[in-house]
């Protein structure tokens, strides 16, 4: 009998890059870039350590958001409700 698998939950996704540099954006111009140091279910968050408050913009002839402003925020807890989109950043080679 096959087994059924479920999808990994927003946790187990978040829970697999701990210790990785990460970005959290809250809408469309702001967000968090740090390292994700823990996952937390109640409530729903994630602590970013070494995190910048980041500006980010979009124009017509650049339509994919770039990081245009810095902020430094030392360490974050992020609601998991405020956001809008993770990336995980790979190191550079």
């Amino acid at each position: 009998m096959s087994e059924n698998r479920l999808p990994p939950t927003v946790f187990q996704m978040l829970e697999r890059n701990v210790g990785r540099k990460i970005i959290a954006i809250l809408d469309p111009s702001y967000g968090f870039e740090g390292t994700l140091v823990a996952v937390t279910h109640n409530p729903p968050g994630m602590w970013l350590s070494d995190a910048d408050a980041i500006i980010l913009r979009a124009t017509i002839a650049q339509p994919i958001p770039h990081v245009v402003g810095k902020e430094d925020r030392s360490e974050v807890f992020i609601h998991l409700n405020s956001v809008q989109r993770i990336e995980v950043l790979h190191k550079s080679e």
